[in-house]
């Protein structure tokens, strides 16, 4: 399908979508570090234009990402392939990489005639022209601040063919910046697994500082798709990697840390402020996309169209979601395995503390490890009954065999089937990456050339 009219013919044939041979521009939208701790999800943090947006299309309220770590969760959406499938382990910027990136989504949209802009941070590659975008637009700095001009400068140029916009935001990764006057601490919750204190407060009114930055770019973007005609004929994606730069979260096989937002935005089935209840994965995207275009999905593809509980034909698409984790700072091999009711996750490589580099500094990171954070333990297989115990604080495994047992078993299939190289012993970094030894206390602190 290589012409621009078998294109457009076969988009004008995905139901209930577009009218009039109108091709579906698609606009991806992806933030550092923000978990759900925004507006349309309930939190008082001030993101107006990302509500806006989610009253105007489709909020998905149990959206989880295939691995809570930086570049592996961004490349298993654009794969649509779990992390140790498509070779991201690690961080792009540490040595780590795809190994093919061939099987991102922009060279599938391409054979439908799409053009690939990127504008912002893409955390994939080391270099972006390792990805194979047609235009490469590079702003000073990867916030909020510089990206969406970049990404509104494109959209003023009304590009007439079918477009695929990546605009990457550094915000709301750490270092935060300073509360602005409205970001209060005093009046302000910290996230879920910390305790109630001025230093987590004040911790997440940075939080919320860096938030109202991402949110106005965002609504800058949206407001140039709208000046320039493409707000009806464009899929608006938004969605984060993983949980906020926190303990406990980012880095971590908890909801708070694969748990993610995602909005879409577009035509048809995408509007009118839809609240999606079913479990997805952010590797569900990629075939979405191909449904929605009437494009051949690729044979790598592991996750499921949405189409189903976008227009009410299913109440869920998946019995089950995974994800893991390998390489962040350091090394920390995990899987988790997700059913609607229950949570297992199994840690491999035999430690009963916390790999501490592997979580960012912060006055909250610091609190806790002021009160022993350091020597606390946990056990190397958990389960959680999601419905009475959704914190994730009562280990299960010991107490219930049963479900303990059906949940090894889900696991143990899932690696299986992906090949998962965990299974046949620890997973070696590639020549020259660089990794902080698991015993360190900060990412900061100098890291190794992987052996």
């Amino acid at each position: 399908m290589n012409s621009r009219r078998e294109f457009l013919s076969t988009v004008a044939a995905a139901p209930t979508l577009l009218a009039q041979n109108q091709p579906l521009n698609i606009v991806y939208l992806h933030s550092h570090d923000s978990g759900r701790y925004l507006a349309p999800y309930g939190y008082p943090v001030p993101t107006p234009n990302l509500k806006k947006l989610a009253a105007e299309g489709v909020l998905f309220r149990n959206a989880f990402s295939a691995a809570p770590t930086c570049s592996p969760s961004r490349a298993c959406l654009l794969t649509g392939q779990c992390a140790h499938q498509n070779g991201m382990l690690g961080l792009a910027h540490r040595g780590f990489s795809m190994t093919d990136y061939k099987h991102h989504l922009l060279h599938t949209l391409r054979t439908a005639g799409y053009k690939s802009v990127l504008a912002g941070l893409q955390h994939i590659a080391a270099k972006p022209e390792t990805i194979g975008f047609d235009e490469i637009r590079k702003p000073k700095s990867t916030s909020a601040r510089d990206v969406a001009p970049q990404a509104v400068a494109f959209l003023d140029t009304k590009p007439a063919g079918p477009f695929f916009l990546d605009a990457g935001f550094f915000e709301t990764h750490r270092e935060f910046p300073n509360p602005t006057p409205e970001d209060d601490p005093r009046y302000i919750q910290p996230p879920t697994p910390m305790p109630d204190k001025p230093e987590t407060r004040a911790d997440m009114a940075g939080f919320h500082a860096s938030a109202r930055i991402l949110d106005r770019g965002i609504g800058m973007i949206l407001e140039a798709l709208a000046r320039n005609g493409y707000a009806e004929n464009t899929l608006v994606i938004s969605t984060t990697d993983h949980g906020l730069a926190f303990p406990r979260m980012k880095c971590n096989l908890t909801d708070t840390g694969w748990g993610v937002s995602l909005i879409m935005r577009g035509p048809g089935v995408f509007s009118g402020g839809k609240v999606v209840d079913a479990m997805v994965s952010h590797l569900d995207v990629f075939p979405t996309l191909c449904e929605v275009l009437n494009l051949p999905k690729p044979a790598w593809l592991e996750g499921k169209s949405m189409l189903p509980v976008l227009t009410g034909k299913a109440k869920e698409i998946n019995e089950e979601v995974f994800a893991e984790v390998n390489y962040h700072a350091s090394y920390e091999p995990a899987r988790a395995v997700r059913t609607l009711r229950y949570k297992y996750i199994r840690r491999f490589d035999g430690r009963k503390t916390q790999v501490l580099p592997n979580c960012d500094d912060s006055p909250s990171k610091s609190l806790w490890l002021e009160q022993g954070w350091q020597q606390k333990q946990f056990a190397s297989e958990e389960l959680y009954d999601l419905v009475f115990d959704p914190n994730e604080q009562a280990n299960l495994a010991a107490s219930n065999p049963g479900v303990l047992k059906e949940m090894q078993g889900r696991l143990e299939a899932w690696m299986k089937r992906t090949n998962d190289p965990l299974l046949r012993g620890p997973v070696k970094a590639p020549a020259g990456a660089k990794v902080n030894p698991v015993d360190g206390i900060s990412p900061k602190d100098t890291p190794v050339d992987a052996r």
